[in-house]
């Protein structure tokens, strides 16, 4: 039986240890507030995120980071993204070699531009390089709690790590593919939430199916473009982390960010929105992230300098869209000329 600590009590990590536990797991589940640890002791449930979800008693809720850390060498990391640095920070005293981390949460540190996996390899001097991976893929919380058919990629820079965070996640209902390129899944998995931001607008003001589809192509084809320029493999964007997130974060009802996306096209502002919404949508900083990542790797996405225009420039959407239509026409498979090599 594989043992497993997940720090992080939101959404994904609830719905994990419900996954886990069902499948014969021991899993310790680290809360960051006590009244949440204590709702879920006395009642199975979390009373903030997915509340209609049966907690199994078989899962250890703690508030405690130091015995936490000793119940499990394998650390499951979802808190959000612009949180896990000073949560990892906070675990470093606990972490040593034989820790293997596993990165939940999808996004680009907004300080560093670093990737999840990479913010962890950062902190975490004594666990090597190699130990450090990603479960990324389509996976709305809600569903994989559901036991609803759903299928992921572990990434890790070694194909053995990569096989064992396969074989601790992968059950009959969640299955679980690998990857070594784990820039390239981060990558996807975290632009992704900007795209989806996008879809949401144009659900908000009926642009409709073609736009939609239009969205989600054009969108893959500028994330691809980041990630060859930063050196991630091509492939990976259409696989699970790419085009797979992609479209069920732009399509499904269930998506943070295209919901966000759908109530600024009212005319809300971005903090309205925010202030509204129990849930972290990290696709809002992702779009900071993303933005200066690709202006300091001097790589075009259209599309993510509309979203961010809207978000913190007070542009309008129609505006954006118009901006977008009239660009001047290229070719489909358009790349820089350093990366058509």
């Amino acid at each position: 039986m594989s043992s497993i600590t997940l720090f992080g009590a939101g959404s994904w990590g609830t719905a994990m240890s419900v996954h886990l536990a069902s499948a014969g797991r021991d899993v310790v589940l680290w809360a960051r507030r006590p009244e949440v640890a204590d709702e879920i002791r006395r009642t199975s449930h979390n009373p903030t995120y997915l509340p209609e979800l049966l907690i199994p008693s078989s899962v250890y809720i703690t508030t405690d980071l130091e015995k936490a850390a000793e119940a499990s060498d394998l650390w499951g990391m979802a808190v959000p993204s612009q949180q896990l640095r000073g949560r990892a920070e906070h675990l470093r005293p606990y972490a040593h070699s034989g820790v293997r981390l596993v990165a939940l949460s999808k996004g680009i540190e907004n300080e560093t531009l670093l990737t999840m996996s990479q913010v962890l390899d950062d902190v975490f001097e004594s666990v090597p390089s190699d130990q450090i991976g990603a479960l990324y893929g389509p996976s709305h919380a809600e569903e994989v709690a559901e036991g609803r058919p759903t299928a992921v990629v572990a990434a890790a820079p070694d194909e053995g790590e990569a096989r064992h965070i396969q074989k601790v996640f992968m059950t009959e209902r969640l299955r679980v593919y690998m990857n070594t390129d784990v820039l390239g899944v981060e990558i996807g998995g975290s632009a992704k939430n900007v795209l989806a931001i996008a879809a949401g607008i144009a659900d908000g003001v009926s642009y409709g199916d073609n736009a939609k589809a239009a969205l989600i192509t054009r969108g893959l084809a500028e994330i691809r473009r980041l990630g060859q320029a930063l050196g991630a493999d091509p492939q990976t964007f259409a696989g699970l982390a790419g085009i797979g997130d992609l479209v069920v974060t732009c399509m499904s009802p269930h998506s943070r960010n295209r919901y966000l996306g759908e109530q600024i096209s009212t005319g809300k502002s971005l903090d309205e929105v925010l202030n509204d919404m129990a849930m972290v949508a990290e696709g809002v900083r992702t779009t900071r992230s993303v933005y200066n990542l690709a202006k300091h790797h001097g790589v075009e996405m259209p599309i993510t300098e509309a979203v961010h225009a809207i978000l913190f420039d007070d542009k309008s959407p129609r505006k954006m869209v118009k901006r977008l239509m009239t660009r001047s026409a290229k070719h489909e498979n358009w790349l820089p000329t350093t990366l058509q090599q």
